[in-house]
């Protein structure tokens, strides 16, 4: 028998580590034993970090990948995004098509805030260093708005139906006038809501119900706060879902030039027949 080795514990896990020379990624513990995160989180953080950019971290994508399945997969990247060590926002491409970008971040609280894709682990430094210029007395930072729950379907038709469906709940409401990237923030949850066969009606109930009569101080994080909230489940299987839903009903309108009623968005003034012809005069 040999000498026993008092340094080796007598029980708990025991490392028998190999230096790595390649194909291996450096990953904080603050990832690896996350104190909030679940255990699927957690290894679908690492294995998005460990990942060449361009690689494909979509739900679907990941589902193909691993067997746990999309609604656990979706749950586990909202974990993820909560926590800052993913952000995930909607880009349109040359041809015009919305597609979604993924930012890993492999340190949350050092991610650059500057419209970029990289989430260094310092902040960028200006070229010319200039002494930081106090914040105006009286100002507040503005707090980031919650997580929204995110559609499989990212069809630009779904998105813009959403986007349509939040610009119209001022109408029923004057205190839900949202700005241009609240609208961006909200519009995929409102999506994840029209994807599970909820008419835009019963979505517009669900965030416009109840709400207090004092003064919203952030209507979008309210809103964003419901979309998560009483998210509903999936459409049942064999349901006939459409990835885009039916289009709004427009109010009727008199047309501009021939004083013929026809439905059309507030901005149209004349009729299809009068922008034929202007258009052939033109």
């Amino acid at each position: 028998m040999g000498t026993p080795d008092h340094s080796v514990p007598t029980h708990g896990v025991v490392h028998d580590n190999v230096r790595h020379t390649a194909n291996f990624t450096v990953v904080g513990n603050h990832l690896a034993q996350h104190p909030h995160l679940s255990l699927l989180a957690i290894g679908l953080g690492l294995h998005i970090q460990s990942v060449r950019s361009g690689t494909p971290v979509d739900i679907k994508s990941l589902a193909a990948r691993f067997k746990e399945g999309t609604a656990r997969i979706s749950a586990s990247l909202r974990e993820l995004e909560a926590h800052g060590y993913l952000h995930r926002e909607r880009v349109r491409t040359p041809t015009g098509r919305i597609v979604t970008r993924t930012i890993s971040c492999n340190q949350p609280k050092h991610r650059r805030q500057a419209a970029d894709t990289g989430c260094p682990d310092q902040p960028a430094r200006p070229a010319v260093e200039r002494p930081s210029q106090p914040r105006p007395r009286g100002t507040r930072l503005r707090k980031a708005l919650p997580a929204v729950p995110q559609p499989s379907c990212t069809a630009p038709a779904l998105l813009q139906a959403a986007t349509d469906l939040l610009a119209t709940l001022r109408r029923h409401d004057s205190r839900l006038l949202l700005s241009a990237s609240d609208t961006a923030h909200l519009a995929p949850g409102v999506a994840a809501w029209l994807e599970r066969d909820v008419r835009s009606t019963a979505v517009r109930q669900a965030l416009t119900a109840g709400l207090p009569d004092e003064p919203l101080r952030r209507p979008a994080a309210l809103l964003a706060h419901r979309l998560a909230d009483q998210l509903p489940p999936p459409a049942p299987p064999g349901a006939q879902v459409s990835a885009t839903p039916p289009p709004p009903r427009y109010p009727l309108r008199n047309c501009d030039g021939c004083d013929r009623g026809f439905r059309a968005p507030e901005a149209r003034t004349h009729c299809r027949d009068c922008r034929t012809t202007a258009a052939a005069h033109s």
